[in-house]
């Protein structure tokens, strides 16, 4: 199976009122994590109108990306149409995909561009399936749950949390059967 693996760091939880200030995401190719495919950027978060957004403190207290980071980023106009090249219509996963895609149905078509993946696979569903009995499957539970680390750093970091969403999901995949 061949997948595009991605997570987005926020300004907070509206698709519609807030920005991506970070955007990570991991090729797996015929049921392999390709590191080396990797996609990551800063994203200098702005309004639909194009005036940039200050990252609220709160936020910036769950990623650490703070608005000096984002200064000289790119803006997500800047950044969506080669995310969504890189993404090249083949599946996405994401840890919460109902979070990440919407963020990335509502940039797209504000900027007149389409977000259309083949299909979206969400690692939470999975963890469900796989741990029925569990209540709780946020990433880092379900990390130790599978005995994933994330790296220095890493936890609430695109490219941290897609390193370990990418091998969640294979691993989640076998125990329900499938093979990726």
């Amino acid at each position: 199976m061949n997948v595009v693996v991605f997570d987005l760091e926020t300004t907070g939880l509206s698709p519609e009122r807030d920005g991506i200030v970070e955007i990570g995401a991991v090729r797996i190719v015929d049921g392999q994590v390709q590191e080396h495919l990797k996609y990551e950027t800063l994203v200098r978060p702005t309004t639909p109108d194009g005036q940039t957004l200050m990252i609220p403190w709160r936020a910036e207290q769950v990623h650490g990306i703070s608005n000096a980071m984002v200064r000289a980023a790119p803006t997500i106009a800047e950044v969506l149409p080669e995310f969504i090249e890189y993404v090249n219509g083949w599946p996405v996963v994401a840890h919460n995909i109902g979070f990440d895609g919407g963020f990335m149905r509502a940039n797209a078509q504000r900027h007149g561009l389409t977000w259309a993946p083949a299909s979206e696979h969400c690692t939470v569903q999975l963890s469900r399936r796989a741990f029925p009995k569990e209540r709780a499957h946020n990433l880092t539970v379900l990390a130790d749950r599978l005995g994933l680390n994330f790296a220095p750093g890493g936890r609430h970091r695109s490219f941290g949390d897609v390193q370990v969403t990418a091998r969640a999901y294979l691993r989640l995949m076998e125990l329900i059967g499938v093979r990726a």
